[in-house]
């Protein structure tokens, strides 16, 4: 950032103060002109959103269908978007390619599903042990984070946009007490990302499935723990009730951060001030997901605590500690291997290092 003198940022300010007064004062003296002689017929544009989460899925599902709305009412009904859960159109893990493809115009996930296409995707979502959703945001919009994203996904003509957040999640149900890390071994979890192969490298064995699988695997044992969200959705998808020991912190994920992906081509044949339209309504879900999620986890994390059948358990120090250790390992095994990795990794981890420096002054209460 420049540096601004004291008196030429009040400068500045009083300028642009006073340019908004003359602007007003201008309009005031002025007639409106009837422009209907210059009204021009729209063209209609029509786009279909695929999600990975299951149809209408709170706060997920229902920020997207919430998104399509808002963009049709601000676009005056020139971009109509059609929302489709996971399996209602294309399979939940197939959304990246559809977008890409052009079989629909728009996606909701998250990019750590996409490993497989390019490890640096892995990234966005969070990082374990990193920076929470306020410190996420900052770095994407204010710190090179996005660009580095749009970079990434230029290749595969998707456009990415921040699309929401779950907010720090909680570190997942499991069956058994975790006492040390010996217990990790041989466990088998759902767990995607960076997060999942620090799991693997402690003993355990991933598993990814969609949200809509989740329940079943670990009722009928093809799972013995999963992470998922936090207070709200978990118990939203029953855990409760088949799994008794409900873990803490989210050291997997302390930022859950979403993505809207747009195909680049449909997106270049709309209009300049849609386009526009698309990226405003993708900041406010970004904002509004978040907000709503923090709420509700405030009110089910209630919930969660007066069923008797669940008890919530802090990891034990040895264990955070070791997966500390072995996230290190992973990343500089990811970042060896790619380059892309390397450059997003780098502008991460600095952007949190300075983040430290500053939020260890101004949240030391």
């Amino acid at each position: 950032m420049k540096n601004i003198k004291r008196k030429d940022f009040i400068k500045k300010t009083s300028l642009v103060l006073g340019a908004g007064a003359t602007g007003v004062l201008a309009s005031c003296g002025k007639k409106e002109k009837n422009n209907s002689a210059a009204i021009h017929t729209k063209e209609i544009f029509e786009w279909k959103m695929v999600t990975t989460w299951p149809p209408h899925f709170p706060i997920m599902g229902e920020g997207a269908e919430r998104f399509a709305k808002e963009v049709e009412i601000m676009s005056d009904g020139q971009l109509k978007i059609q929302v489709y859960g996971g399996g209602e159109l294309i399979p939940p893990f197939e959304t990246f390619d559809a977008v890409s493809q052009g079989m629909a115009e728009m996606g909701h996930s998250s990019a750590y599903y996409w490993a497989g296409k390019a490890p640096a995707t892995q990234f966005f979502p969070g990082i374990p042990f990193g920076m929470n959703p306020q410190e996420t945001n900052a770095w994407l919009y204010y710190g090179g984070g996005l660009e580095l994203w749009e970079e990434l996904y230029s290749k595969f003509n998707l456009i990415p946009f921040p699309g929401g957040n779950t907010g720090a999640q909680m570190g997942g149900w499991f069956n058994k007490e975790i006492n040390s890390i010996s217990d990790i071994k041989g466990l088998k979890m759902r767990m995607p990302g960076i997060g999942g192969k620090v799991l693997t490298e402690a003993g355990g064995t991933t598993i990814l499935s969609p949200a809509g699988e989740i329940y079943t695997n670990l009722e009928r044992g093809v799972i013995d723990a999963t992470e998922w969200v936090g207070p709200y959705h978990d118990y939203l998808m029953g855990f409760y009730k088949i799994a008794r020991y409900y873990y803490y912190p989210g050291w997997h994920e302390p930022s859950g951060q979403l993505e809207l992906i747009v195909n680049k081509s449909a997106f270049n044949q709309l209009p300049k001030n849609i386009q526009e339209i698309v990226r405003i309504a993708a900041k406010a879900l970004n904002i509004s997901m978040l907000s709503e999620f923090e709420n509700m986890n405030i009110e089910y994390l209630k919930k969660v605590r007066e069923e008797n059948s669940v008890e919530i358990k802090r990891f034990p120090d040895e264990v955070l500690k070791k997966f500390k250790e072995i996230t290190k390992k992973v990343l500089l095994d990811i970042t060896n291997k790619d380059e892309m990795s390397k450059r997003i990794y780098d502008s991460y981890s600095k952007f949190q290092k300075e983040m430290h420096d500053w939020s260890s002054l101004n949240r030391n209460y």
